[in-house]
Parts: C-alpha cells; structure tokens; sequence
C-alpha cells in the first residue's frame, strides 16, 4: 500500500447512539466535516436547533455546520469514502439493508461490538459475504471505551484493527487527541469475537454483583472468562495474539466492572430476581449480551468448533432456557478451577 495516499478523506457514521455520538465527537476533532446518517428527520432538526444530540449524551456540544445529516442512508454512504458502522445489532440488518449503492470500494469500520442476529456473523463477514466488501477494506474499533467517558474527555484508548495496518493508522489518526490514544492492531476478527464475548461475559459478572456474591468469586469469575474467551478466539480465528492486549482483557474488564456497563446492569438486575422480560423492559438502552449470548452459543455449536465455554453455557442457559439464576451460578462456580 501506498504510504502517502489519504484512503480516509471523507467519514460518515451511520447510528445515532450513544457510542456513534461520542465516535462522530472524536472524527470532528480532526475531520472538517462527517456525514451523519439519522434514521428521524426529526432528530435532525432538533439536533441542529440545539446543538447536540437529543437523546443520547445531551451535553455534548456539535458544531452542526460541519455535519452533514441526512435521514437517508444511501446519501450518506454516497457521499464519503469511509463508513462508521455505530449501531446496536438488532437494528444492524434492517438499517443496512436500506444501502441500494455499491459500496465495496468504501472502507468499512464496525463500531458495532456486537453480531448480526440470525445470521450468527460478525459485522465484518456479513459486508465481505453479502456486499462484497474486500477484507483489506474492513477495520473494527475494540478498546475499553464507554461512550459517557470519551465524551467526558476521559484518558481513553482505542484499538483499530485492520489487515492493512496502514490504513489503520490513517483511520487511527482520524481518532487520536491528547485524551484518546490509539493502537494498531491486524486481528480484525479476534477483535470482533473478543468485543462480544465480554458483553456476554459482564452480564455474568453483573449477575454475580446482584447476587452480592463477593470480590472474590467476581476475580474467579473475571479470571476464567479471560481464558474462556482466549480458547474460543484462538480456536476460530488462529493466529499469533496477546490477549492480556487492552481490545481483549481490558474492554472485557471495564464492562464487567463499570457502572457505565449496560451488560452489568442487565446481569445485576437478573443477579436481584428480576426476570430476563422484566431486565430487558427495564433497561433504555440494549443490552448487546443479550443477543450476543445466543448468537455465540449457536456458533460454538457448529462440528470445527464446541469449545468448552462454561460462562456462556451458564448465561445462556439463564437467558433463553430459563435456569433459576442462583442454580445457574452454584453449577458454575463448581466447574471453577
């Protein structure tokens, strides 16, 4: 590749969540302008009348005038060279299938941490195996970032992986400022699969904090889900990785620990006796777990793989079987070693 061509010019992001908000306040620190694709025309106007975002991280400030918003997503697509996928994944398919344009000549960056439901795929294999996307043009963000704390301008560090480390960097420096460090890395799917492995894995902790287990059992807990993930990764996407790396480790430490963790606060509620319908209806925002946790479970069942994965057997057995929370979680910590 090319060292001194910009193959990052012109981003748009696609969401309008908290975490595509606080993404689309890092671009505008170092891009003149972003496209930004809404689903309401009515957000639109409201967030040009104030400033910020109506519904999530409202006291983040916008210099609207370089934004360009459109609740059409093809004119968004149309109009940049580099897409922000920042959207939670049960909305991923029916917004994505509204894309009527070729897009396989545009960089691709999911933000999505989550899988595609019933498909059972990560973000980057549905764009290469249904839109043709080229994997030298997929990048994914992994990192422990929650949305609240970047837009608070906390120290925050974000990896970008991509299979051309150079355009990494490129997107990379769309991103970085005094309070945002950047890493590179080219283990685009052990990134994907590690970002949502530790949501399953905080609605387990979170679930051990309702229970009012103890520090002690959440370290075995934390401990063993490292490794849970590490066998799983190595397993369906082998190469040479550190999973003690911040995009694995440390995003599966602060979601299992932060109060800023929808997956913890899903989890603790269920740890209380709250059941899974009543959890879900109780929570704003989604809980990408969830879904995660289904989607993993389907995967690990296929014959290449069936990886031993106790943590993920005991939540999904909690969420889609029905198994009594305290038993589910007697059973596991017996497995423990």
């Amino acid at each position: 590749m090319d060292n001194n061509i910009d193959h990052i010019s012109k981003v748009a992001v696609l969401g309008s969540g908290s975490w595509a908000t606080a993404l689309a306040k890092l671009l505008l620190k170092n891009c003149e302008r972003i496209g930004w694709y809404f689903r309401s025309d009515d957000k639109i106007e409201e967030f040009k009348k104030y400033g910020h975002n109506p519904s999530y991280l409202t006291d983040v400030s916008f210099d609207t005038d370089r934004i360009d918003f459109s609740s059409d997503i093809n004119e968004v697509a149309s109009g940049a060279d580099t897409l922000v996928v920042a959207m939670p994944s049960p909305y991923f398919l029916p917004e994505i299938s509204k894309l009527t344009i070729d897009i396989k000549s545009k960089n691709i960056v999911s933000a999505v941490k989550g899988i595609v439901p019933d498909r059972n795929m990560i973000i980057t294999d549905y764009f290469e195996q249904v839109c043709g996307v080229p994997r030298g043009n997929m990048l994914v963000i992994g990192g422990p970032c929650h949305a609240e704390e970047v837009a608070l301008e906390r120290l925050s560090y974000l990896t970008i992986g991509c299979l051309d480390t150079e355009k990494a960097r490129q997107f990379a420096a769309r991103l970085a400022s005094a309070k945002m460090k950047t890493i590179i890395s080219d283990d685009v799917d052990g990134i994907e699969y590690a970002a949502v492995l530790k949501n399953v894995y905080a609605i387990a902790a979170g679930m051990v904090n309702g229970m009012k287990a103890g520090d002690n059992f959440m370290a075995m807990l934390v401990s063993n889900a490292i490794r849970e993930m590490r066998k799983f990764v190595d397993t369906i996407s082998p190469m040479p990785r550190d999973i003690d790396r911040s995009a694995y480790l440390g995003d599966l430490l602060v979601t299992a620990y932060s109060k800023f963790s929808r997956n913890h606060n899903f989890g603790s509620m269920l740890g209380k006796g709250y059941s899974v319908k009543v959890a879900k209806m109780e929570m704003s925002m989604v809980a990408e777990g969830y879904y995660g946790t289904k989607c993993m479970y389907d995967i690990n069942e296929r014959p290449d793989l069936q990886v031993e994965m106790p943590i993920l057997d005991m939540v999904h057995a909690v969420l889609y079987e029905g198994v009594n929370v305290r038993r589910a979680m007697k059973e596991l910590a017996d497995s423990f070693s």
